[in-house]
């Protein structure tokens, strides 16, 4: 006797706690709580984006060696963080999807990519801004900076291979064993500025330490550290919404869906 509930049927009764962790690994559940989930996420993302901002831009202190031009750190560092952080997501969701077959999994994976790409393109960017002012060049071969161009090559990477095979589960597969692989450039860049001699300036923010920086601009980098989380939820739960149209596209459940809307 199955006493797991059918995780394809929206109909079936809400399983016992043994199994609420597998409730919403079928697409048609995921999809609907992420219907409710991605508004609010964007409402959190905007309100706290604008508050870190106002916080960092207009009432942070001017710093006593860098002047104004250390405020772009409010991006950078935030942004700096995702890119690391998204990618070693990423990197769990392929492995749990290539080692359970999860198809969910390998979508939300897929879906974080271009998310993750981006953020490191902003942090490479900020970076270069930053080091302008503060090197007096945008650009060195520094462990650092050298590091995080290398997670963007692996974002892109992963992204072009998973586009490029037709079969969705040899995809899935390949682009799991690149994203595993690759997650050990993300320790690298953490630790470059202790293993090796560089011009990027150490953690400002650790967890066994008080913060080296004023309240204020604590403040901010925190709030915007929460937007760009609430910002990566929702393009990562949209675009996992449309992969699940597109690769459920025969399903009843979709057809209805598309039905429903056609009616209104």
């Amino acid at each position: 006797m199955n006493l797991m509930p059918d995780r394809n049927d929206p109909t079936a009764p809400r399983p016992a706690s043994g199994w609420r962790l597998f409730w919403f690994a079928a697409p048609s559940r995921f999809y609907a709580l992420t219907n409710r989930l991605v508004p609010l996420c964007w409402l959190v993302a905007i309100g706290f984006a604008a508050a870190g901002l106002y916080i960092g831009f207009f009432i942070a202190p001017t710093d006593a060696v860098q002047g104004d031009a250390y405020r772009i750190i409010f991006i950078h560092v935030p942004t700096a963080w995702m890119s690391m952080l998204l990618y070693l997501v990423m990197a769990f969701w392929a492995a749990i999807g290539w080692a359970f077959k999860a198809r969910l999994a390998s979508m939300v994976a897929e879906s974080i990519a271009p998310t993750g790409a981006v953020f490191t393109f902003l942090a490479l960017w900020t970076g270069a801004l930053w080091g302008r002012p503060t090197w007096g060049t945008y650009w060195v071969w520094d462990a650092r900076l050298t590091t995080e161009l290398i997670l963007l090559f692996l974002y892109l990477g992963y992204i072009a291979l998973v586009n490029a095979i037709d079969d969705r589960r040899r995809a899935d597969q390949a682009g799991a064993l690149l994203a595993v692989v690759g997650s050990i450039n993300v320790p690298i860049i953490y630790f470059s500025v202790q293993w090796w001699n560089t011009l990027h300036q150490g953690a400002t923010i650790s967890v066994t330490a008080a913060p080296k920086m004023a309240s204020t601009m604590l403040t901010a980098m925190l709030l915007m550290t929460v937007a760009c989380w609430a910002y990566a939820f929702a393009v990562v739960f949209m675009r996992t919404r449309a992969y699940i149209l597109e690769r459920d596209s025969h399903t009843g459940w979709v057809c209805e869906l598309r039905q429903r809307r056609i009616e209104r």
